[in-house]
């Protein structure tokens, strides 16, 4: 009996794991069909809309903010800068440590489609009611907690 329990939990532990997975993908291709509709890559997008609502961060630190490996963040800031979204800027206590701030024309973008962006990202999690997303948010805290 605890034997087949214990199967029952294995088994259950992967059919959750496989459900996960293409759910992940599933929401993560909607999301990323959304972003590049404005002309940007999810890295871009994450990265504008960190800044748009965090302000100013340390080049340094948005890699860990977006959970991206930090050699692939100076490539993304230099995409983000020749498009004019956001500039480099010195930090004049620290010449070691430099800030990627959102221009205006980056503020202007975002305001124009992060209110779209945000009603997809509604739509995707429509079939779910209030509370089921709730428990769908502390399930997930819970699971990556315990990973």
């Amino acid at each position: 009996m605890a034997k087949e329990i214990k199967l029952q939990n294995e088994e259950l532990a992967l059919k959750s794991f496989i459900v996960l997975s293409r759910a992940h993908r599933a929401v993560a291709d909607r999301v990323e069909e959304d972003i590049r509709r404005y002309g940007l890559n999810p890295t871009e997008f994450a990265v504008l809309e960190l800044l748009f609502h965090k302000g100013d961060q340390a080049i340094q630190q948005i890699g860990k903010r977006v959970l991206l490996a930090s050699g692939s963040i100076t490539y993304v800031v230099d995409k983000l800068e020749k498009k004019s979204l956001i500039v480099r800027k010195s930090c004049p206590k620290d010449r070691r440590v430099t800030y990627a701030a959102i221009t205006e024309q980056g503020m202007e973008l975002m305001r124009k489609i992060f209110p779209s962006h945000k009603k997809a990202i509604e739509n995707i999690f429509s079939s779910l009611d209030q509370g089921e997303r709730e428990t769908l948010i502390n399930l997930l805290k819970k699971l990556g907690t315990n990973a």
